[in-house]
């Protein structure tokens, strides 16, 4: 079975490893590096979202840690039990995922925040190997229109026949695709998401998931 986190010092997308090694020398003491999935392979849940974060998941080696969008994240998942313990935006925290695993589609902080098509295509076997890891995977939660897209390509779908739509629900395969705008600072402060519409859609994928 493929590998389904890159090596450390992954060669794939040039521009992400210029970046990657800029950032290792500003602050060697960071994670620098793919972030790996944090979960168990047995979830029936997998978060899939974008890229690291560079003062989040780059600096802190797990996914949605240490940055604004974690704090929601990590909150929502332990109201719905998907969590246990306390989120103290570190790696260390004592955190468990129950049932649960989070990735993201481009597994290296990409400047600005902003892969490109190239390199998404790049990371995508990782994410497959993902998915194929995961056996008793029931339910997808996409955090934005960047991973619902590469979760169809990945899956082989056509976009026109499931438009991306936050609180939409898309029947795939072995598993359900959900999806939801991206948990950012951004879209908070904006107003274009809220924590009731966020918990929402977490509503529903736990009533999928305890419905067998």
């Amino acid at each position: 079975m493929p590998a389904i986190d890159p090596d450390r010092d992954c060669p794939r997308c040039p521009r992400l490893v210029d970046f990657r090694n800029t950032w290792r020398t500003r602050e060697p003491d960071w994670f620098n590096a793919p972030v790996p999935t944090f979960g168990d392979r047995d979830a029936e849940f997998l978060v899939v979202g974008l890229a690291p974060g560079l003062r989040g998941a780059n600096c802190t080696g797990r996914p949605f840690t240490g940055d604004y969008a974690g704090d929601l994240l990590f909150a929502t998942m332990i109201d719905f039990g998907f969590a246990t313990g306390s989120y103290e935006a570190r790696p260390d925290d004592g955190l468990t995922l129950v049932g649960a695993a989070i990735t993201n589609a481009v597994r290296c902080v990409p400047p600005e925040n902003k892969p490109t098509g190239p390199e998404i295509r790049e990371c995508r076997p990782f994410l497959i190997a993902t998915l194929e890891a995961m056996p008793r995977l029931k339910a997808v939660l996409a955090l934005g229109r960047i991973a619902h897209d590469t979760m169809l390509t990945t899956l082989g779908e056509r976009r026109a026949a499931h438009p991306f739509g936050h609180g939409a629900r898309h029947d795939i395969g072995r598993f359900t695709l959900f999806d939801s705008y991206h948990c950012s600072r951004y879209n908070t402060n904006t107003g274009r998401l809220t924590e009731e519409m966020f918990r929402s859609v977490f509503a529903d994928v736990r009533a999928e998931i305890d419905a067998g």
